[in-house]
C-alpha cells in the first residue's frame, strides 16, 4: 500500500477492477460463504430493484448470457415471477450447458427458454440485461450483438446487471454493441467502467447492493481505484484555528501573463482565495502589475523584475504554493521564468501547480523543464496538452495513462476531461464523478488549478488536494448553474466549501445508531472543518 492509502481507514469509494472483484469473491467463499449464496443474494437484489424502480412493470424480459451474470438473471427470473410478474427467458447460448452456480441458478427457473434472437422485445415493460458481466474480454458478435441492437431501439426501460452488456468494467470502453441502460446493478463496490467514460453514459443510474461481502476483504485486494467522494480526503483537510492569521493559512502565488493575457490568472488567484488561501498574490512582470491591480482589490499584485530570482522572490513572499500557467504565455522569457519556479519547488522551498501555457512549455522544452517536475508538483492538463507530453501513453486506458504520467513524472497528475482522474506516483488514482457538463468552459481549468494551490498551502498533501479540488470544483459547477462562466465559479467554490463543511458537522454530530446519509469516513468531533 503506498503512503496516501494507509490513510485511507475505510473502502467505501473503492472501485474493483474485474480481476480486484474476483479475488474479493474468493476471499469471501473462502471464509465460508457459498458461491451459490453470493449468487442468489446478487438475483434477489436485482430482482428487488427492478420492483423499486420499475414498479408498473408486469411483463418482464430477462436476457441471460452463458456465464455468472446469466446466472444471476435466472436467480431474477425465479424471484419475479414469484412476485407475480410475467416473465420470459430469452438465453444467449444453450443454457443446458451452463457449469458452476449458474448451472444450480439456471435450475431454479421453471420456466420455458427462449432464444435471444426469436423474442420481440418491444412486447415488454421492462428488459433486464443479464448477458455479459464486467469481465466481458472481446467485442460482442453475432446474437449477442443483434439482440443488443434491438434492445437499444425498441424505447423499453432496460435495467443491467453489473455492467451493460458490451461494456468492459474495468475502462468503461465500449466493445461492440452495448446496452444502454436505464439503471445498473452492481455488487459490493462499483466498477471503474461504472465511471469512466463512455460506460458511464450507458449505466445510467448505477445502485450498488451488497450480498455478503465485507470490506474485510478489501485489507487483502488492496484496490487502488477510488471514486472521488469526500471520504477519501476529508482525513486530511486543515481546518481553521482560532489563532490563525493569513499567513498560517497559506501563502499563494500565480504568475501572470502579459498585459493582454492577464484574465487567467486572475480566476487562478479568486478560485484560490475563495477555497481558503490566507493570501493570494498575483505576480506579475511590469508590464502587466497595472492592468492586473486595475482589477483586483483583495488579491495582491507583486512586481516580478526581469533580473530577479523567483524562488528568491517567492521566499521572500513566504509562499507556499505557487500557480503557473495560465494565460502565461510560452515564449523565451516564460520559459526562463518556469525554469526557476520548478527550481523553487524541486528544493523543496513551496509546492508547483503546473497548467496550461506552462504544459505547453514542459513539452516544447523537455530537457530544461520536464526533467525537473517532481514530487512538489501538480500537472493539471488536458487531453490536448497530456497527448503533447506523453504521446507514448495516449493508448493506454485513461486512469492508467495517468498512473504512467504520475510515475514517470514523480508528481500528482490530474488528467482533466468529463471524468477527471487525480493520479498520484505510487499508482493510487480517484475518478471524479460530480462535474457537469457546464463546467467545459473557458477559463474552468484556470478556477481549478488556484483551488488546488489553495489547498496544498493549507497544508494538504498533494494527491488529497487535487481530489478535494477536483470535487469542490464539481460542486462549484452545479451551483454556479447551467449558464456559468468561468467567472461565476470561484464564488461558487466558496459556497461548496461551505456547504461540504456544514455536512462534515452533521456528520460528526449524527449518533452512532442513527443511518448515515453519506458514505464518508469517520469525522473527528474535537475540530471544525475550513
Amino acid at each position: 500500500m503506498n503512503k496516501q492509502a494507509k490513510n485511507i481507514t475505510r473502502w467505501s469509494s473503492a472501485l474493483l477492477t474485474t480481476t480486484e472483484m474476483g479475488q474479493a469473491d474468493r476471499l469471501t467463499i473462502e471464509g465460508g460463504i457459498e458461491g451459490s449464496t453470493l449468487m442468489d443474494h446478487a438475483g434477489g437484489a436485482v430482482a428487488r430493484v427492478a420492483c423499486d424502480r420499475f414498479p408498473s412493470a408486469r411483463s418482464v424480459l430477462i436476457a441471460c448470457g452463458p456465464g455468472n451474470n446469466g446466472g444471476d438473471g435466472y436467480v431474477a427470473a425465479a424471484r419475479l415471477a414469484g412476485g407475480g410478474r410475467m416473465v420470459t427467458v430469452a438465453a444467449l447460448g444453450d443454457p443446458n450447458k451452463l457449469t458452476g452456480e449458474a448451472a444450480g441458478a439456471r435450475a431454479l427457473w421453471s420456466g420455458p427458454i427462449v432464444t435471444v434472437g426469436d423474442v420481440d422485445v418491444a412486447d415488454h415493460d421492462l428488459v433486464i440485461d443479464a448477458l455479459f458481466g464486467a469481465g466481458l474480454a472481446r467485442a460482442v458478435e453475432g446474437k449477442g450483438a443483434a439482440f443488443i441492437a434491438a434492445v437499444n431501439v425498441a424505447g423499453v426501460p432496460v435495467l443491467a446487471v453489473d455492467v451493460p452488456s458490451g461494456i468492459d468494467g474495468t475502462t468503461g470502453a465500449e466493445l461492440g454493441e452495448a446496452v444502454k441502460a436505464d439503471v445498473t446493478v452492481t455488487f459490493f463496490k462499483k466498477k471503474p467502467g461504472h465511471c469512466l467514460y463512455p460506460g458511464r453514459l450507458n449505466c445510467g443510474d448505477v445502485a450498488v447492493e451488497q450480498i455478503g461481502i465485507e470490506d474485510a476483504v478489501l485489507d487483502t485486494v488492496q484496490p487502488s481505484a477510488f471514486e472521488n467522494k469526500p471520504d477519501l480526503w476529508c482525513h486530511a483537510l486543515v481546518a481553521d484555528a482560532p489563532t490563525d492569521h493569513k499567513y498560517t493559512r497559506g501563502h499563494v502565488a500565480v504568475f501572470s501573463g502579459g498585459p493582454s493575457a492577464t484574465g487567467a490568472a486572475r480566476l487562478a488567484a479568486a478560485a484560490a482565495a475563495r477555497t481558503g488561501a490566507g493570501l493570494v498574490s498575483v505576480v506579475a512582470r511590469p508590464s502587466a502589475v497595472l492592468v492586473n491591480a486595475s482589477h483586483l482589490t483583495a488579491i495582491m499584485v507583486k512586481r516580478l523584475e526581469p533580473e530577479d530570482d523567483v524562488a528568491e522572490r517567492l521566499n521572500d513572499l513566504r509562499c507556499r504554493a505557487a500557480v503557473i500557467g495560465p494565460g502565461f504565455g510560452t515564449g523565451a522569457e516564460e520559459a526562463v521564468i518556469l525554469d526557476l519556479a520548478l527550481d523553487w519547488a524541486e528544493n523543496g522551498d513551496g509546492r508547483l501547480v503546473v497548467d496550461a501555457d506552462a504544459l505547453t512549455l514542459c513539452a516544447n522544452y523537455p530537457a530544461n523543464h520536464f526533467q525537473k517536475l517532481g514530487e512538489n508538483c501538480v500537472l493539471t492538463p488536458h487531453d490536448g496538452e497530456f497527448a503533447r507530453l506523453f504521446a507514448d501513453l495516449v493508448e493506454l486506458s485513461r486512469v492508467d495513462r495517468a498512473r504512467a504520467a504520475a510515475a514517470r513524472t514523480g508528481s500528482v497528475v490530474v488528467l482533466k476531461g468529463a471524468d477527471t482522474i487525480v493520479a498520484e506516483p505510487g499508482g493510487l488514482a480517484a475518478i471524479n464523478t460530480n462535474a457537469p457538463p457546464a463546467l467545459a468552459t473557458a477559463g474552468s481549468g484556470d478556477v481549478l488549478a488556484g483551488a488546488i494551490a489553495a489547498l496544498v498551502g493549507r497544508g494538504m498533501p498533494l494527491f488529497e488536494a487535487a481530489a478535494c479540488a477536483c470535487w469542490l470544483h464539481g460542486e462549484a459547477g452545479h451551483i454556479a448553474g447551467l449558464a456559468l462562466t468561468a467567472d461565476d465559479l470561484p464564488e461558487a467554490i466558496g459556497e461548496a466549501r461551505v456547504r461540504l463543511a456544514e455536512d462534515l458537522r452533521h456528520a460528526a454530530d449524527r449518533s452512532s445508531d442513527e443511518p448515515a446519509s453519506h458514505d464518508w469516513h469517520s469525522v473527528d468531533r474535537s475540530r471544525p472543518f475550513f
